[in-house]
């Protein structure tokens, strides 16, 4: 099987977004429930990296990095988001994808990458493992979802070049 990692086009919005959808429908991958508009979506991730994985010209899955803070000193510091579709998952493409982010983050100057990870979401959490984000510690009853809290694990990563 050939995953062919690239930047993310505009017209790559619509499958990002179906991808999202089934995450957004498991209730352990984000604690939105609606799908953004492009202008939403647009705003809150960086314009660089944003990645997708394709197969056979598809599109089976997505990364991307959004600003912690807006604070001048906290520019080189990004929360990731990476979504695989279900039918894709098991077949190291979130690997794939989250290490060719780290390592487009790097060449941008980012110095420490951050996650916040649902604790039920183990696959995600060991896939951030793996690739070398340390569990920082579990942020209890971060938000409410369905009227029900969740605790997020907090992950980073910092960059051995920057």
């Amino acid at each position: 099987m050939v995953i062919e990692l690239r930047a993310f086009r505009k017209e790559d919005f619509k499958a990002v977004l179906n991808i999202y959808n089934e995450g957004i429908k498991t209730g352990i991958a984000t604690f939105e429930t609606k799908l953004p508009k492009w202008s939403e979506w647009h705003k809150k991730h960086n314009l660089h990296p944003r990645l997708v994985a394709t197969f056979n010209q598809n599109i089976v899955g997505f990364a991307v990095l959004s600003k912690v803070s807006q604070r001048a000193v906290y520019k080189g510091v990004a929360e990731v988001s990476i979504y695989v579709a279900p039918h894709m998952q098991g077949k190291h493409i979130g690997k794939q994808l989250l290490l060719q982010l780290i390592k487009e983050s790097e060449s941008l100057g980012f110095w420490t990458l951050q996650a916040n990870i649902f604790k039920e979401n183990k696959i995600s959490i060991h896939l951030h493992n793996v690739c070398g984000f340390q569990v920082v510690g579990t942020r209890e009853k971060i938000g409410k979802l369905n009227n029900k809290w969740f605790d997020n694990v907090l992950l980073e990563r910092r960059s051995q070049l920057i």
